[in-house]
């Protein structure tokens, strides 16, 4: 660690030189759609019976996602660093076009593979340069003889970019425009917002009440907008699940994240059967918090007023310094991104809310986005963000087609990380009041999990059924909102978000439909990932890499039993991973109920 001062805004030229006039991003992009021509005309050639020139198709199409994952990770990164940049909201257009005809070529692709007579497909998958990319050859045909024919699956990718996209493009374009009001006590400001959902935080009960107020009403000014844009997104969706004769809406993102329904159902029905701890637990905080039950905005406050703010560099210190006791090598991968300014960190208007990590596959590098405030929440995000940042270092130099790991194992990497962090200070804690802090802010995550993105999943399974019958208004989507977080905070609180479904990106990406459950999954597959940590010592982290190393070319009911030796169709596996939680959950009670933080006015607001 040699930055005395550490950069807050990251360095994008190393990339592209020149952000989104960039000259050298406008060639890529020219000479990627020279490459989608040229493959779609050598997939054209491919006949059905040639296994060698499939085989050269497979290789080129790879390097061409490769090409277009950079493209795409660097207008992601210009989008959100000013959700004003309309340079840039062109080029994304442009790049979903190009995107767009290299799927058309791939339905062809795909064509050929479904084509392709058994003899011939063993002798494509035992050439030597394929023979790797054995897993994801067999998985793309798979889902291809699930789909429409060939020329349907590329009209509806040609559709998609000015209906399925346009559709989430508009909402990211309402979102940038968004302002919230705030007043701090002595003057009103005027918040983005990823200002504002930052601020949703703080400790001042009266001044975070007050904001989460003008948020709600913020998104109930947007809402016919906001619901408009969900139905046609979903409806989009429904009729391209039609077509295919895909009769379950869950079908594609359990397809995408390589896991079985009953997977899905085993950690749901463990959740829900140990929901009670984290009520308790809600309780105990609203009394910390001197209400009788808590609202929506003091799920995720924290229980001081004098709650600690690090600065960027502290930030840095801690995750590098609790990484370093699971893995050197972590630890200097962790502080090599700081150093090199591959994290955009600024607090400041015009940035998109939230959070991510994206991978530059040509550049070899990766960049990690956050609006940093100095909470420790967002010392916990910037963790779990490295973690993301980890798990695609450990892969390079792997085949492209390999390293697309789905969402859930992805989420396992992020979580695992958070978790070194939050464990290793609530050990560390120096006296009761801090370690209840601590503890509060872990035991959140599991709230956060087990309840929130339970809600979540809750209210776009019923939504996805009441859409199948035609359209909802904002009403109606407020209404399925608070009955599902009514039903997965098990009544806990005095006051719920009904405009969560519209203030929520997660349920406005295209790409990956149901981005909510695959985040459970990882924090609970990494929370028994890091008790075997726990057992094993410093001799598990070569293991762990060899894990994250499989997770682009397995199912994870594969990946769980090769690597841990579990099975996660089992509630077994699912309720030890939930006894961790629940026993930070009952040690925060323990220590509320002791009166450890003498007396519980210290923690109102």
């Amino acid at each position: 660690m040699t930055d005395a001062h550490l950069h807050q805004t990251w360095d994008l030229d190393s990339i592209f030189p020149g952000g989104s006039a960039s000259a050298a991003f406008l060639q890529h992009l020219d000479a990627l759609a020279e490459d989608i021509t040229s493959f779609a005309a050598m997939t054209s050639k491919s006949t059905g019976q040639n296994p060698s020139a499939l085989a050269q198709a497979i290789l080129t199409m790879q390097d061409i996602a490769a090409k277009i994952r950079e493209a795409g990770a660097f207008v992601s990164c210009l989008n959100a660093q000013n959700v004003k940049d309309a340079a840039a909201k062109r080029l994304g257009g442009h790049l979903n076009q190009l995107r767009a005809k290299f799927n058309q070529t791939l339905t062809q692709l795909d064509a050929r593979l479904i084509n392709l007579p058994d003899e011939q497909f063993n002798q494509l998958l035992e050439s030597p340069q394929v023979k790797p990319l054995t897993f994801v050859i067999r998985e793309r045909k798979r889902r291809a003889i699930d789909k429409m024919p060939a020329d349907k699956e590329a009209l509806a990718a040609t559709l998609s970019v000015d209906g399925y996209t346009a559709w989430s493009d508009l909402y990211d374009t309402i979102i940038g425009r968004m302002q919230i009001s705030f007043h701090d006590g002595k003057k009103t400001h005027l918040l983005s917002v990823g200002q504002a959902s930052n601020r949703l935080k703080m400790a001042n009960r009266p001044l975070r009440e007050s904001l989460f107020q003008q948020w709600e009403e913020s998104f109930a000014e947007q809402s016919e907008l906001f619901a408009s844009i969900l139905n046609h997104l979903a409806g989009f969706r429904l009729n391209l699940y039609e077509a295919r004769g895909w009769n379950s809406v869950l079908k594609e993102p359990l397809d995408i994240n390589r896991m079985s329904h009953a997977t899905l159902d085993a950690m749901w029905g463990v959740i829900s059967d140990n929901k009670a701890p984290f009520v308790d637990f809600l309780k105990a905080k609203a009394k910390l918090l001197g209400v009788e039950r808590p609202t929506w905005s003091d799920v995720e406050a924290p229980i001081g007023t004098t709650h600690k703010l690090y600065t960027y560099e502290e930030a840095r210190d801690f995750i590098v310094h609790h990484f370093h006791k699971f893995s050197p090598n972590l630890a200097e991968f962790a502080n090599m991104c700081f150093e090199k300014r591959w994290i955009e960190a600024e607090d400041r208007p015009g940035k998109r809310p939230g959070g991510f990590c994206t991978s530059f596959p040509v550049s070899a590098q990766t960049r990690i986005f956050v609006t940093f405030s100095g909470t420790p929440s967002n010392v916990a995000t910037l963790a779990h963000e490295l973690g993301h940042a980890y798990h695609q270092q450990v892969m390079r130099g792997m085949p492209q087609l390999l390293t697309n790991y789905a969402m859930n194992v992805a989420e396992t990497a992020s979580t695992f990380a958070e978790m070194i962090v939050s464990d290793a200070s609530v050990r560390e804690a120096t006296n009761p009041t801090e370690q209840l802090s601590l503890l509060e802010d872990k035991v959140g995550r599991s709230i956060a999990m087990f309840m929130n993105i339970h809600a979540r999943f809750l209210f776009e399974t019923r939504f996805y059924e009441a859409r199948k019958r035609g359209l909802l208004d904002a009403e109606d989507l407020n209404r399925l909102m608070q009955e599902a977080q009514t039903e997965a905070f098990g009544g806990a609180l005095a006051s719920y978000h009904p405009h969560f479904w519209a203030s929520k990106l997660h349920f406005y990406i295209t790409g990956t439909p149901f981005y909510n459950f695959p985040y459970t999954f990882g924090y609970l597959f990494s929370t028994g990932i890091y008790a075997r940590a726990q057992e094993e010592g410093p001799t598990f982290a070569d293991k762990y890499v060899k894990l994250l190393r499989d997770t682009g070319s397995m199912q994870v009911e594969d990946l769980a039993k090769k690597h841990l030796g579990v099975d996660l169709t089992r509630p077994d596996f699912w309720q030890s991973a939930v006894d961790i939680a629940t026993a930070d959950a009952r040690k925060f009670i323990e220590l509320a109920n002791q009166g450890t933080h003498e007396g519980t006015q210290e923690y109102r607001s």
